[in-house]
């Protein structure tokens, strides 16, 4: 018999792990941060009403796949959704927490390495928020850890669709002029080894 501590103890939990990043999912979504907030209330709203064993272990496909339904429910509502039923123009943000994060180094980071990894980091962020809104959203779960299968879940589309998006995302982000430029110079930096000297201009 469940009880409602229980239930209780559930939904806080839920909340202290996926508040942070269904807003941000939201905003993504919405681009706009007091509805993005009014949308994860609802989330979590609709999950007190929940039962801890009928969703089991697919707890974050729920939590996301209500959190889009919402935000595409607000902008339907205010005229800002595409004809062609995809999402609207979606403001620039950071994509998903733990997606965008520097590899761990062995050794000491050098501050210019350190630099160089945050100038293309930013440069990602941008080139994110100008991919096509298929491309970006695929991308922005894909980076929050989510698989393919449950991407496709969430967004209701086929999973061989899914794979094609990240593919074709992660191409143009690779393929961009930008970015190539600076993971060359990162890469050449690096075989000049950790203690050598480097001469920067």
């Amino acid at each position: 018999m469940e009880r409602d501590s229980d239930r209780r103890e559930w939904v806080l939990a839920a909340l202290d792990q996926f508040e942070g990043r269904l807003l941000h999912y939201a905003q993504r979504l919405l681009g706009n941060l007091d509805e993005s907030r009014d949308v994860v209330q609802f989330v979590f709203l609709r999950l007190c009403d929940q039962s801890p064993q009928k969703i089991g272990d697919r707890l974050a496909q729920w939590l996301y796949t209500v959190c889009r339904n919402r935000a595409l429910d607000m902008l339907r509502a205010s005229g800002r959704e595409k004809s062609n039923g995809h999402v609207g123009r979606a403001m620039p943000a950071d994509i998903g927490q733990g997606g965008g994060q520097s590899p761990p180094y062995g050794r000491e980071s050098d501050p210019a390495d350190s630099a160089e990894e945050a100038e293309l980091h930013a440069l990602l962020r941008l080139l994110v928020a100008a991919l096509p809104t298929s491309q970006r959203e695929a991308i922005d779960l894909w980076t929050d850890g989510f698989s393919y299968q449950q991407i496709a879940e969430i967004t209701s589309q086929k999973e061989g669709h899914i794979r094609v998006l990240v593919h074709r995302g992660l191409n143009a982000l690779r393929e961009h002029p930008q970015v190539r430029a600076l993971m060359d110079d990162t890469r050449g930096d690096r075989r000049q080894g950790a203690g050598k000297p480097r001469e920067r201009g």
